[in-house]
């Protein structure tokens, strides 16, 4: 790989970076690092109406019987608690960071096109606020996230109908935004800086934009027949009029499981910036996690029926989708042993963005390990809608996207507010937050080997300490959210200063004032080394940063 690396230049540490007013957040403004915090915030608050969704489904299932909701109410709660926490939380997210960090990474001013990048955004509130009417109304959808016909066909008409619309607001949003990314990275690259110079935040985002034009217009157009069947009265997806129901399980999830790594890549590439930075060693295999990406997008568009091995499909399918299910662990892997090799002897910096990268490389292991178990035929079939399948996904996209959100927000919150998180409290917020995830979703793997199903309200009593114990579990979870919301809103306000570059990050966004200029940068960067050659040997400037320890 041709090393590369920025050259300090002292205007930018001298130089005073603008201080927005507040309201331009509550406007449609075209900088990306507004958007990016637009993006950022309204999916942090999404993610708290999620969780009082989740909270309170498993406050249901913390006894047998249905004594606290109906299973009517039951059923609305956990449909938009999946929908909420995937549309609404991790993919706007993931679009937040890389709104506000590829133009800095690239040395770029902005986003190719910066009034669909707000447009973009603005259907985000719009789609949200709309499922949540659902709720006021009495009329939530609850055929579960999936709504798989007959059952959604059979259910509440408005519930459903606003669902549909709302994905595919959020569809929308998410195909103009990875557009922006593609050209963006493609197109905007400062002269020197060439594909395998890039941070791996790029690739990643790289790899998830492609994942998303070729799949969710699939989604759009499943969900467009879906509502005229519910609607018009037509029988594309309807039994009972000569339908298939399974062509739209098809449909669905040949956006929905490319819709995981669309969750996941983003997080795998800032997790790949934050261990080099406070490992203080250079990545480990550059182009072989670039180009894992790369594979990883590719595979996850050929693997979604191994959703359906219960569905019918044809016995030489099956093996087909179960060896290339299995098969896409090897480029996931590849990243997990490289991240590993970065941090074997290295002057690891234990602050709060470490702890969380740390935690989301052991939880998404665990999901991963349990997520091959599930592409074998013969055990998906003996666990197929049970518990086990839950515990995966949360394992997943808990124990991997959500802890890659707060590893990414606490490795970049000095550059985007200029100050420094109370150290403290984040790790008190990491503490509660590892506990509470195992303690709630460990004990599912034992309740879908038992046979629990999920989706139901009632159970036998047999599960019932299982339950209890995820019940409490949740409740920890929850707590954990407070020290970083009081921690972010404190710290943003009043914590100390942190500087321009407080980790020594050898990245772009790092040359830049903390939070930066509108325009990101006076004058363009000039590159000369690589982006993570720390204590590495730069022509005639000696040794980059070999003892560079952070103040915490």
């Amino acid at each position: 790989m041709t090393q590369i690396h920025l050259e300090e230049s002292s205007h930018n540490h001298t130089e005073v970076s603008a201080i927005r007013p507040w309201t331009d957040y509550f406007t449609f403004n075209t900088d990306h690092k507004v958007i990016g915090i637009q993006y950022l915030v309204t999916s942090f608050v999404f993610y708290l109406v999620g969780g009082v969704l989740a909270e309170l489904v498993r406050t249901e299932l913390r006894t047998p019987d249905p004594d606290f909701v109906t299973p009517e109410v039951y059923n609305g709660l956990f449909t938009l608690h999946a929908t909420i926490m995937i549309f609404l939380w991790i993919v706007p997210a993931g679009a937040g960071f890389a709104n506000y960090l590829i133009p800095l990474m690239i040395g770029a001013r902005d986003m190719a096109f910066p009034r669909l990048n707000a447009v973009a955004f603005w259907m985000i509130p719009v789609g949200g606020l709309l499922l949540i009417a659902s709720l006021v109304v009495g009329d939530a959808p609850d055929a579960g996230w999936t709504s798989y016909p007959p059952l959604s066909l059979m259910t509440g008409q408005v519930g459903e109908a606003i669902w549909i619309i709302s994905v595919l607001l959020l569809g929308t949003s998410s195909i103009l935004g990875a557009l922006n990314f593609f050209v963006t990275i493609l197109k905007m690259r400062v002269p020197s800086m060439g594909l395998n110079q890039m941070p791996l935040f790029c690739w990643a985002m790289l790899s998830t934009s492609a994942l998303v034009l070729v799949s969710t217009p699939v989604l759009a157009a499943g969900l467009i027949l879906l509502a005229f069947d519910l609607l018009a009265g037509t029988s594309f997806f309807n039994p009972t009029g000569g339908g298939d129901p399974v062509v739209y399980q098809h449909m669905f999830w040949f956006y929905s499981h490319p819709a995981v790594y669309i969750m996941i890549l983003p997080f795998f590439g800032a997790i790949s910036e934050i261990i080099p930075v406070h490992s203080r060693k250079p990545i480990f295999g550059y182009q072989a996690i670039a180009y894992s990406s790369i594979a990883i997008s590719f595979l996850g568009l050929i693997v979604w029926a191994h959703h359906m091995f219960t569905s019918g499909i044809p016995g030489w399918l099956r093996m087909f989708f179960m060896i290339l299910t299995m098969i896409i662990a090897v480029p996931t892997g590849i990243k997990i042993f490289s991240w590993l090799a970065t941090m074997w002897g290295g002057k690891i910096q234990l602050n709060s963005a470490m702890l969380f990268a740390m935690g989301f490389v052991g939880t998404f292991v665990m999901g991963g390990v349990s997520g091959i178990m599930l592409a074998s035929v013969p055990f998906d079939i003996h666990v197929h809608d049970t518990y086990f399948v839950v515990a995966h996904l949360h394992y997943v996209l808990f124990g991997g996207s959500v802890l890659g959100i707060f590893a990414a927000t606490y490795h970049w919150f000095p550059k985007i507010t200029g100050r420094k998180v109370n150290e403290f409290w984040a790790k008190v917020h990491f503490v509660l937050t590892i506990v509470g995830i195992n303690m709630t979703f460990l004990p599912m793997h034992k309740l879908g080997l038992m046979g629990m199903n999920r989706r139901i309200a009632q159970y036998d009593p047999k599960f019932a300490l299982l339950n209890e114990i995820c019940t409490y579990g949740s409740y920890i979870l929850a707590v954990s959210t407070i020290p970083f919301l009081i921690n972010a809103l404190w710290s943003w306000l009043y914590g100390e200063k942190a500087g321009n570059n407080p980790w020594r990050g050898l990245t772009l966004e790092w040359n830049t004032t903390s939070p930066p200029a509108i325009e990101n940068f006076e004058e363009l960067p000039v590159l000369t080394n690589g982006p993570y050659d720390y204590g590495l040997k730069r022509e005639n400037k000696g040794t980059i940063e070999p003892e560079a320890v952070l103040s915490s």
